[in-house]
């Protein structure tokens, strides 16, 4: 009796791993997942941390997950369609238990022209809306909107040198 009993569980077992691994699997499908997101998943769909790890590594071994993939197309969508730069980029990435040598190589993928672009034109919207006392006022604001973005200090003080150009112009 409590052989069968136990077949019957562990037959259970694998049938809620396979479901589970199917499902895992269309997850990744749908769009890139990188490993802890995946283990979460698995982990609050009631699987054990060990079958979630022999899970992971299946979806591995099947390129289902590809960090480098996943860490690349990451950079792209946060650049692209978040505007963010790539301090917070990294920062999110390192959340998520990428490796930093991933997260270097996948950050490579922005071009320098675009990123520079891109906080340039993000100061310039950002200033037109902006209420402020006088220049430092501006700068100051426009400061703290450039690096709450994730950009660095550097890109971030050009963009805003760039920004208030026309205002120190009008002003004279």
């Amino acid at each position: 009796g409590q052989s069968r009993n136990l077949k019957k569980i562990q037959n259970g077992k694998k049938s809620g791993i396979r479901r589970a691994l199917a499902k895992a699997a269309a997850l990744c499908s749908l769009s890139e997942k990188c490993e802890s997101d995946i283990r979460k998943k698995l982990l609050s769909w009631g699987l054990e941390a060990n079958d979630s790890e022999k899970a992971i590594q299946h979806l591995i071994k099947e390129k289902y997950i590809d960090e480098k993939r996943f860490a690349r197309f990451f950079v792209q969508d946060k650049h692209r369609f978040s505007k963010w730069g790539k301090t917070k980029i990294s920062y999110s990435l390192k959340e998520k238990g990428i490796s930093p040598a991933v997260i270097r190589e996948a950050l490579e993928t922005i071009k320098d022209e675009d990123y520079s672009d891109q906080i340039d034109e993000l100061l310039k919207a950002k200033l037109k809306g902006l209420k402020y006392k006088d220049i430092f006022d501006a700068k100051a604001k426009l400061f703290r909107f450039g690096m709450s973005r994730g950009f660095e200090y550097e890109k971030v003080m050009k963009a805003i040198e760039h920004a208030v150009a026309n205002i120190t112009q009008s002003e004279d």
